[in-house]
Order: structure tokens, then sequence, then C-alpha cells
């Protein structure tokens, strides 16, 4: 189970989003609907569905500091990808309207991470400093 935060500053898809986490097996953190509040919570989740305009301004601060720990996160957005700042453009991404299916393929993807290949584990141990 992931505890999830959702910053999204549409109450309707804040619900949607809140149901389907829930629906998924997940603990739901928020939502919240600014970048203010999302920090307050940042520390405590081990995922992030993040909106990227919300009321007091842009969420890429709380997506690259979830990035800098290693904490997956998902931009759901009605921006189109191009429109990203070019270090977030790899990053995963729905534009609204979404579909709750990508949301939950997602979410499993992130709490079941691929595994290194025991041979590749190996070589990553025994490689020089």
């Amino acid at each position: 189970m992931l505890r999830v935060l959702i910053v999204e500053d549409n109450a309707l898809i804040a619900c949607d989003l809140d149901a389907i986490v829930a629906a998924s097996g997940h603990e739901v953190m928020g939502p919240v609907d600014t970048v203010a509040d999302a920090r307050k919570l940042l520390g405590d989740c081990d995922a992030a569905l993040l909106d990227i305009d919300v009321r007091d301004g842009k969420t890429f601060e709380l997506a690259a500091a979830l990035g800098q720990t290693g904490r997956p996160f998902m931009f759901i957005t009605g921006v189109v990808r191009r429109d990203l700042p070019g270090m977030f453009r790899s990053a995963a991404f729905l534009q609204k309207p979404y579909a709750a299916g990508d949301i939950r393929r997602w979410l499993g993807r992130t709490e079941s991470p691929p595994t290194v290949p025991a041979a590749q584990n190996a070589r990553m141990r025994t490689a020089p400093a």
C-alpha cells in the first residue's frame, strides 16, 4: 500500500482522484489544492499525483523534491507535455481528461517497481568505486 499525495485544485477532479487511489487499495494524503499545503505532507508520502497549475503556483518544486528522493510522481494536467520544463519531459504524465485505468496502471507499476536481474545486481556490487 502506498501513501499517495494528491495535489489538485479542481474539487471534482480531486474527489475523482481520491476515489481512484482509495479503490486501488492505497492511502490518500490530501487532496490539497496548494503547493504550500502539499509541502506539509510531502515528507510522508510514497508517491504523488500532481496537477501542475494549482491555486498558489506550479507544482514543479514538489516534483523536483520527489525526484531527488526517488519517490514517483505523475503529472495529471491540462498542460501539454511539450510545455513542461526539460527536466520533467520524461516524467509520468496524463493530460486531462484522463482515464481512471491509466492511473490504476501507474499505481500498480509504482507499487511493484521492476527488479534488477541478479547478474546485473552482482555486477553493480562488484564494480570499482
